[in-house]
Formats: C-alpha cells, structure tokens, sequence
C-alpha cells in the first residue's frame, strides 16, 4: 500500500507546486490491474474484494474508473521474473484471463517452440492493449526482448497488425547478448537485460500501419542516454521505418539465400518425422539441481545423493518441506506420489559433458533429475555418439560439438541433440539418420561411399564451416540447421570424421608442447598459489595461479570458439573455485579446490590446445575453398 499513498502524495504536492491550491486527487485507485478485468468489460472472475476492500471508497473508484473510456496508459509495468529456488515457496501468481488471451493471441500466432509468454510485461501489454479499446496510445518502458527475441514473434505480428503507429526507441545496454557491456555502465537502469521504450499508437485511420526504430549506439554509457533522453524532440529524432517480415521480424529479417532449399536436419520435438536426416532429436538433460547430482569425484557424489535422499525420504515420512535440500516443482510432484516405505528408484552414476571439454560424473536418477528427456531413447549400455547444438532463440553465436557422454542442457546454450542411434522401449537399437535422409543423399552424389555414418560425418562437418555458419547466423538462431549439398561429399565426410575423433576422444589427444614457467612466490607453510586461470591471447600465455603461467601458445587456438568463449577459456571457467550457490552444498559439499586439479588443469589445456588449432585448421581449409561455381 505504500506506493500507492507515495503516487497520491507526489499528485497533490506537483498540483499544488503548479498552481499554489491544495486539491484532493480523487482518481487514484489501490487495485491489481491485471485481475481488474471489469475494465475490459469482463463481469466475471475479477477480484475487487482482493484489494478493493480497504475501503468502500476504493471500490467506488475502480468502478467509476472502470466506467470511462481510457485513451492513454503510461507505465514501467512492474517485473517479477521467476522465482530461482522452489524452496523459496514464492511463485509468480497466474492470471486466468490475461494468460487466455496471451495464449489465444501472441502465442497462437508464434512458430517460437514450446512458447512461453506469460511475463508481466507480456501480460501488461495484451491488457493494455485490450483496455484502450479501438483507439488509444500504449507508452511503455520494458525490457527490449519484445523486438527481436524468438518468443515474441507472435507479438510482434499482432502489434504490428493492431496499432497503425508504433515508434520504438531501443536503448540497448543487454548484457547477456554482449558480454563486452557492463550493466552499471551502459545500461539506463543498471541492470542485464536491454530497455527500450514503446508508444504504440492504435486509430481508426485506413493509412497502412507504420513502424518506426532508432536505436542508441551499443556502447554509449546510461548517462549519456539518459541525457539524450532529457532533450530529444520527438519529431526530429532519425527515425528508421521499418516493414515487418511476414515471419514477425522487425529486426535482423532473413533474405532468401537459399535456406528453404536444403535438407532439414530434423524435425520440431522428439517425434519421428521421415522427411528429414534424424528421425529424432531430443534436449540435453536438465537437473534442476546440478550441485547436488553432479561432481567431478565419484565419492563426493555419492555424499551428496545419500543426503539427497535422506532428506526426500524423510519428508515423505513426515510431510513436510526439508529446505536444506533442493527442491523443484517436479520433485515436490514425485513427493506427493511417493509411498512411505518403498525404496528409491536405484541412482546409476554416469559421465556427463557438462561444459565444452569439461567432464563430471552425474547421478542418473528418475527422482532427482527433474528432466531427462529422451534419456532412455539414445542411451542403453553406453551413450551413443550424439551431435550437440546450441537451440533456436540461443543469444549466444551458434555452437556444435559431439559427444558419447550424457549432455547436460547447459552443456551448450539450450542444448538440442542429435543422436546418431536410438533405442526402441523393447531395447532394440534403431539407425537415427532415417531412409528418407540416406535416400536425399544418394540422389544428389549416388551410392558409392553414401553411407549413414558418412552422412553424421558430413552433418558434423557443415556446421563448423564457417561460410555457413556467417551466412546463416540469423537461420540458426531460428529453427533447426538445414543441410547443403555441397561438392565432394567425400572431402567433407573425411573432415567431419576427423572433428568428431579429436572432440570425442579430446583427453587422449596427445597434448601441445606448452613452456611453463614457475615463479614460486613466499607464502605461509601449507597454503597454496591463488588461482587466476586467465588467458592472454595477444601475448600467447595462460596464467594458471600467482606461481604458475603457461605460455608459446599460438594464437590461432583462441580462434576454435563456442557460443562467446575459447575453448580454452571454457577449460579455465570450469577449474575456477566458485562458492555453491546453494547453501547446504557450501556448507557441506564445498569440497573443490583447484591445487587438487592444478596439474589436471594443466594437462586438459595443453590438450585442449592441440584440438583447438586442428579444429581451426580444418575450418580454414573450409572457408579457402573456392565457392564461386557452386550453386
């Protein structure tokens, strides 16, 4: 209720400041503005009583209020992202009527997958936008996701049908796209995520709609925007006109350059779709509790799931909540479901790729992983030899690396894979590259030396070639890769082939020759070098610790990348000492430390080098190549 008093107080003080007369603001109204669905002529399922009942006179003006015609509504909705930890206990509410109309509207008109569009930003729009009627203005200030994510291209469509005027003023500052920013530096709120701000413009003109853009340099810091802000005319900034793709893209539209025409790699989900190379695709497995059911020893693992399970165990018994371990909405469902006396599902330990050339040992379990996804379809005995891809709407630049190791979602951004076999439920092993797919092939290059291995091989080589993947960036982004035909298949198998050995078998890569230089440093009996793990790929040289750095690497070895990082700086990540965020784990588990794992470190990088500069070998050998003849 405070801000409510607050807004009320600074009315009547800016009124009286103006005019030098005291006047009550008898307007204010105390109500969730997305339950007043009353106001957008909805005469059930509003919630007055919620708050309405502070006073009967609170009621009378949301009433009145819900009675005019609104013609302008101004705001910087508020933001509740979800909540990080179900221990918290404290989820987001739902709106039934918003939520309805957001999924009869923005995501029925999406291609996005899995599309979910139910933030309160999303939501404050569509009742806005419902609330003005057939004209009005909606000003906003948001989050800038809205212009060019995926998700909102079902928005974008319906925005661009139902408002003949919308002027977008972008301010960039999204620190998750580009790492080189600094939220307190560049961005106008101090935060991660990009802010824009909207005036959409609905009347009963017959004029074709119009979009209108401009957008503030990447790197200009938040005071300089704040002041461009303080003086800007409206009418004489440079306003770009922008006409909307017929896909809903405002920015970054795709020309036709081919894509339509080649081979899809797979299908949208996990269902079996003939017309393409893999019949299935699934999602790295997502734990929802990585702290708890992965690690990088076998012995502290098992630690930790005896206490995991102890503590499930227990709250099945007495019913209620052990917050000293990690729960989720999955686990609180298997929780219920759970029968007081009967054994766990037995927990099988497995090794799992949990970052680019980062193996860890996880904790395969039906309890405790929250999704494992099509687990069981492309693994029995041992994982199958699988392709990893960053999936659609990834922020990220496109990422792909192989594995035989269970995948973790995060191994890459919104990890997809692609498993070269599969298994049927009755365990018979199935070729995951499907008839459909050999058949495309042997059409366009004939029989001879087509075969399905061939094929993953091939897969596996066009989406490191750098051409395509420059050229089809905005594609990637979007759906599945779809695969060219390119000139001898052979040559490209072969490098496809040679990529897969090296990222598969990267441990056993004999290691580049590194010169390591030590300056041991005085320090107090028993204690060891701070880690830095820091790479300097101008002078060559990695600094493991204030004792140790490597150097004489070349710098063609930062080239090899995966999403914004080296491979090698993915190796130094993944050794640094980070204090568990979750608190049972740091005050039980918190048993890493990297003089453990120094001379590990050190071995992994000097192999990680070698992989690296034969990836990129490889990858320069594409992009020489002389395409000038191919169609």
């Amino acid at each position: 209720i405070l801000p409510y008093y607050v807004a009320n107080l600074n009315i009547e003080a800016t009124f009286q400041a103006i005019t030098g007369q005291f006047a009550e603001f008898e307007n204010l109204c105390l109500v969730d503005t997305l339950d007043n669905v009353d106001a957008l002529g909805i005469h059930a399922g509003h919630q007055f009583d919620l708050l309405g009942s502070l006073s009967d006179q609170n009621i009378e003006r949301i009433k009145r209020q819900n009675r005019r015609k609104i013609s302008v509504i101004i705001g910087n909705p508020p933001y509740n992202a979800n909540q990080q930890n179900e221990n918290d206990n404290n989820k987001n509410r739902t709106y039934a009527h918003i939520d309805k109309r957001i999924k009869d509207t923005y995501i029925k008109a999406s291609t996005a997958q899995k599309t979910k569009l139910y933030d309160m930003y999303a939501r404050f729009y569509r009742w806005a936008s419902d609330r003005i009627g057939d004209e009005g203005i909606v000003a906003f200030v948001t989050n800038r996701s809205f212009i060019e994510s995926r998700t909102f291209d079902g928005f974008r469509k319906l925005v661009a049908k139902d408002f003949q005027g919308i002027w977008l003023v972008d301010l960039g500052g999204d620190v998750r796209l580009n790492p080189k920013l600094s939220g307190t530096t560049h961005n106008v709120f101090g935060i991660q995520t990009g802010v824009a701000i909207a005036l959409l413009v609905r009347t009963k003109s017959e004029n074709p709609n119009q979009l209108r853009y401009v957008r503030r340099d990447e790197f200009e810091v938040a005071s300089d925007k704040l002041h461009w802000l303080s003086g800007a005319d409206f009418q004489s900034l440079k306003w770009t006109e922008i006409k909307p793709s017929a896909e809903g893209d405002w920015l970054n539209q795709i020309e036709d350059s081919g894509w339509p025409s080649f081979v899809q790699i797979a299908s949208k989900g996990a269902n079996q779709k003939p017309r393409s190379i893999f019949g299935m695709s699934a999602i790295g497995v997502s734990t929802n509790r990585d702290e708890w059911v992965i690690d990088r020893e076998q012995e502290v693992l098992r630690e930790k799931l005896d206490r995991l399970g102890d503590g499930f165990v227990e709250s099945v018994r007495t019913g209620l909540i052990d917050n000293r371990i990690k729960w989720s909405r999955n686990l609180k469902a298997r929780r219920a479901k759970a029968v007081i006396g009967r054994e766990l599902p037995q927990t099988v330990l497995r090794q799992t790729l949990y970052r680019p050339y980062s193996r860890r040992v996880i904790g395969d379990s039906t309890v405790f992983i929250d999704e494992r996804g099509a687990l069981d379809s492309y693994f029995k005995d041992g994982v199958e030899c699988l392709i990893a891809l960053s999936g659609a709407s990834a922020s990220r630049p496109f990422q792909v690396l192989t594995t035989r190791m269970v995948p973790s979602l995060d191994l890459l951004e919104k990890t997809k894979i692609l498993p070269r076999y599969r298994y049927a439920k009755s365990g018979e092993r199935i070729d995951n590259i499907t008839d459909w797919g050999l058949n495309q092939f042997t059409k366009q290059y004939g029989k001879k030396g087509i075969t399905k291995d061939a094929i993953f091989s091939y897969c596996y080589a066009v989406l490191h070639d750098p051409v395509y993947r420059e050229k089809y960036a905005l594609n990637l982004k979007r759906e599945f890769p779809r695969i060219p035909f390119y000139p001898d298949f052979a040559q490209w198998a072969k490098w496809g082939e040679a990529l897969m050995a090296m990222h598969i078998g990267y441990e056993a890569v004999p290691p580049f020759a590194l010169e390591r230089i030590e300056t041991p440093q005085q320090r107090a009996k028993g204690t060891h070098p701070k880690p830095v793990l820091k790479s300097h790929p101008e002078l060559g040289s990695v600094v493991i610790d204030a004792d140790t750095q490597l150097t004489g690497i070349p710098r063609a070895a930062w080239d090899y990348r995966l999403g914004n990082r080296s491979a090698i700086d993915w190796v130094l990540d993944q050794h640094k000492e980070k204090k568990p965020r979750d608190p049972t784990i740091a005050a039980k588990f918190n048993t890493y430390r990297f003089a453990d794992y120094k001379e590990a470190c050190i071995d992994l990088l000097a192999r990680v080098v070698a992989v690296s500069l034969d990836t990129v070998k490889i990858t320069e050998a594409m992009q020489a190549l002389d395409r000038s003849n191919w169609e």
